[in-house]
């Protein structure tokens, strides 16, 4: 049988009253400490709340005490801001100039449509006077060539020279890589011209495409169409109208250098049956040598 010793387990029981109280008084350090760091922590966490909150503050009271202010005491978020900021004074008894316009002055559609109406008017306007003076223009022209030149030409016969005098040949018959389907006669601006042949005047115009003023006279010459054309004649010199009856040698223009053309003379064609032929060879053919 063994018998224990009572000093021994004396000995354990104060052993393990130390462990204990050693290991609370750690948990109590520990406690204190955790204490101490969050009593630090709770101004800055304080401050942090105050300043936005005042941030807010500042963000919404600002404009409102800048709107509530008279209009001479406001001033802007950005004047408040800048130290540097200017303002512009403008007297009360300054008088503002008005604005100049090249364009309507209308504010409503009405006064806009009123005022393009008056514009459109006067270009109308504009339009029918330049049309009334090229008119008394070719009216002038007119009698001009009707008083001193001779409605006939001299001779006889069924076909004429288109001149009376021919001083230079131009460009003939499918001159310019066979383009130029007549033969230029030059003569001085507004020498008389006369129709080659009896026929109607099929076009008579002041724009007949590239001949600028030209004639176009059909004649009925055994059992074929034979058609003349004159061109490059002077403005308002046409004396004939489309569907007019005309006689060999009978005035119906003057020389001129209209539409493509570069001096004066009168561009002349035959088409026989709506085909071109050399209407130089046909003119001394028909006509004679070249007066």
């Amino acid at each position: 049988m063994t018998e224990e010793n009572p000093e021994s387990g004396s000995g354990d029981a104060q052993v393990a009253r130390s462990r204990r109280d050693a290991s609370a008084a750690v948990s109590a350090s520990r406690g204190r400490a955790r204490r101490a760091a969050a009593v630090k922590r709770r101004p800055l966490r304080s401050l942090a709340v105050c300043s936005v909150i005042g941030a807010l503050v500042v963000a919404v009271a600002l404009p409102a005490y800048g709107a509530w202010r008279s209009p001479a005491q406001a001033r802007t978020i950005q004047q408040v801001a800048r130290s540097d900021s200017q303002e512009l004074v403008v007297a009360s008894n300054t008088t503002p100039a008005p604005v100049a316009r090249d364009s309507y002055s209308a504010t409503t559609g009405e006064a806009l449509a009123k005022a393009k109406a008056e514009a459109a008017a006067a270009a109308r306007a504009k339009a029918a006077a330049a049309a009334a003076a090229a008119a008394q223009t070719a009216s002038s022209t007119t009698t001009s060539v009707s008083a001193p030149v001779a409605k006939m030409a001299p001779g006889s016969g069924t076909f004429r020279w288109p001149l009376t005098h021919v001083q230079h040949l131009g460009d003939g018959f499918l001159a310019r890589g066979g383009e130029h389907q007549g033969v230029d006669l030059l003569d001085p601006a507004r020498t008389p011209i006369y129709a080659a042949a009896d026929g109607v005047v099929k076009v008579s115009s002041e724009s007949y495409y590239g001949y600028g003023v030209g004639i176009v006279i059909d004649s009925k010459i055994g059992g074929q169409t034979v058609s003349t054309v004159y061109g490059h004649m002077t403005y308002g010199s046409r004396v004939v109208q489309a569907g007019q009856t005309v006689k060999a040698g009978q005035l119906i223009g003057l020389v001129g250098s209209t539409g493509v053309s570069t001096a004066n003379h009168l561009h002349f064609e035959v088409h026989i049956n709506g085909r071109a032929i050399d209407p130089y060879q046909w003119l001394l053919t028909n006509v004679g040598p070249m007066p």
